[in-house]
């Protein structure tokens, strides 16, 4: 059995690699996961190669759970090389950064990057400098369906639009049918799960729907879901949960989420087919992505209307956000250690065995540079 596992873990081990460079290659031209954090992939990163920096004690960290999973690899990964306790809550981007704005925690995680207001509030914690958004997970947000009997599903923006917002009602819709012709769609009621709390997830997906098909999605957006109808459960695991165990049911979270029991959506972009989530088409959407930060931020805007092949329009970023100054002196060492040894070219080789998108070389360059500045 001891052998087996071995072979088994050198075999996944091998596969990340390679995934992991193809999608580098991939780079070089342009809400929680089903793998579970510890097995096969995170393991791939050598002790011997992180730095430890006098990192010591513990860290507190709150925020997105669409990156909980890679987050949790990182930490097992670290903690065996440093003797570092990182404790990551994953209650969603909202929660993470109020928790930072508050100074609760040493960093946060969130797939929106901070707003004016929060910038604002986040230089009382962050003595001299303020909070600055590092991106450090990229992937897809899938669609995830569990419709008895159909196996592929093809959905446009405008089709999405209308089911979320409760004016889609069955499966079998002349709408739904038009774009999958040829499968049998049962007479079966909707089921539309939302994040009930606030998400970055909902904020990049809504704005999706926002950019793609404002005629038909005409809330303004954010990290809560505004949109009528319809049910909620709290994070990405909570969404992912009820739409494995639910009958005609359809929700939106990390493409890791998809696991047993359901599907992922394919969008019709406009390209010559539509597009499957994949950390493969997702690394071809966010290459194209442009730094709008200011200073040392870093913030990342996407191009959700692509219609470029291969390329998967609902993607998000997840930034890990921490002060540029003004650091808490007892927790310095260790956050920027961690962070270092996440945006290393090892720490992201980790995302891809799990499901998630390394963040491109031209930008996750700028994150190292960056957190060898932050003090």
């Amino acid at each position: 059995m001891k052998l087996q596992r071995k072979n088994r873990l050198r075999a996944l081990s091998l596969g990340a690699v390679a995934v992991s460079g193809a999608l580098a290659l991939t780079a070089c031209g342009s809400d929680d996961t089903g793998t579970k954090a510890g097995g096969g992939s995170s393991s791939t990163a050598k002790a011997s190669s992180i730095k430890c920096d006098n990192a010591k004690g513990q860290l507190l960290a709150d925020g997105s759970s669409a990156q909980k999973n890679a987050i949790d690899a990182w930490v097992k990964n670290f903690s065996q090389a440093c003797g570092v306790q990182i404790n990551y809550k994953g209650g969603g981007s909202g929660a993470g950064v109020t928790a930072f704005t508050q100074g609760q925690v040493a960093f946060a995680g969130s797939d929106s990057a901070l707003k004016p207001e929060e910038v604002k509030a986040s230089k009382s914690v962050c003595k001299g400098g303020q909070g600055i958004d590092l991106p450090m997970v990229g992937g897809p947000i899938a669609i995830g369906y569990n419709v008895p009997g159909v196996d592929n599903l093809v959905l446009d923006a405008p089709t999405l639009a209308k089911i979320f917002d409760s004016k889609i009602k069955k499966w079998n819709d002349p709408a739904i049918a038009a774009l999958n012709k040829g499968v049998k769609l049962p007479d079966l009621k909707i089921q539309a799960f939302h994040r009930s709390d606030e998400s970055g997830t909902t904020d990049n997906f809504t704005k999706y729907l926002k950019a793609t098909t404002p005629d038909n999605w005409k809330y303004s957006g954010g990290k809560a879901w505004q949109a009528q109808g319809g049910q909620s459960a709290p994070q990405s695991a909570g969404v992912a949960q009820q739409v494995k165990q639910t009958s005609g049911a359809i929700g939106y979270f990390e493409l890791s989420y998809v696991t047993d029991g359901m599907k992922a959506v394919s969008i019709n972009t406009g390209a010559s087919k539509p597009v499957a989530p994949s950390t493969e088409s997702a690394t071809a959407d966010i290459a194209a992505a442009k730094v709008i930060g200011q200073g040392q931020d870093l913030s990342l805007q996407l191009d959700y209307k692509t219609k470029a092949e291969g390329a998967y329009p609902i993607t998000l970023v997840t930034y890990e956000i921490v002060c540029d100054k003004g650091n808490k002196v007892d927790t310095l060492p260790a956050t920027k250690a961690f962070l270092r040894y996440i945006a290393s070219e090892d720490g992201q080789k980790v995302l891809s065995g799990i499901n998630y998108a390394p963040v491109p070389d031209a930008i996750i360059s700028k994150v190292r540079t960056t957190i060898e500045g932050l003090s």
